[in-house]
């Protein structure tokens, strides 16, 4: 079974230097725990597990990527970690993405997600260090606030409850020491996100 995790610059593994992140060490877990051995021609086996986290997007640009990307793969479950970056704030003080314009994204990818698998998972927003984040330092024209990110959250959180979907909650998990520049977690980080993430997803394959 492939296992297709779509998201931003937390799923690719940012600031993770050593592991790579949650999705890659998922992986790991899964080829040390024996289940995706080599065959002869080189590929997983069984399970493989694939990070299509792509650093600053938002919805919008998942939708633009997600079928084919998908399709490509075959996914057995399709996991989503994504949200943050629409929650940021531009200048002008508007949101990257509008909260109503958000919930039908985020309705047009499950129902995309749908065409391909019923196993289908969303992992909730972490939050930041708003003393890191409003600017961030690397643009000063966008910054972060948990409390718009709780917004978008929410927003997850009803859509999962409406289409009785997985929800794996991720607020709590990242403390303020675990992130590497008040956005992305570091190591510490992205192995507390991993423990929480692999408890739910072992249920479901």
């Amino acid at each position: 079974m492939n296992i297709c995790v779509f998201g931003d610059s937390i799923t690719w593994g940012a600031c993770d230097y050593f592991h790579g992140g949650w999705v890659n060490r998922l992986r790991n877990y899964f080829e040390e725990r024996g289940d995706t051995p080599l065959g002869a021609d080189g590929r997983l086996a069984d399970l493989s597990v694939y990070n299509l986290g792509i650093c600053g997007d938002t919805t919008d640009d998942l939708k633009e990527r997600f079928e084919v990307e998908a399709m490509a793969r075959e996914p057995g479950s399709i996991i989503f970690a994504i949200g943050i970056n629409d929650a940021r704030r531009l200048e002008g003080n508007n949101q990257q993405t509008g909260l109503a314009q958000f919930e039908k994204n985020i309705l047009e990818l499950v129902n995309s997600a749908r065409k391909f698998t019923k196993k289908i998972v969303f992992v909730g927003l972490t939050r930041v260090d708003e003393a890191k984040t409003t600017p961030i330092p690397w643009n000063t024209r966008m910054s972060y606030y948990n409390q718009d990110i709780d917004q978008y959250d929410e927003i997850i959180r009803e859509v999962c409850k409406k289409e009785e979907l997985e929800y794996i909650d991720a607020f709590g998990i990242v403390q303020r020491d675990d992130l590497e520049d008040g956005l992305h977690p570091n190591s510490e980080g992205h192995k507390k996100m991993f423990e929480k993430i692999k408890e739910d997803i072992c249920k479901l394959i």
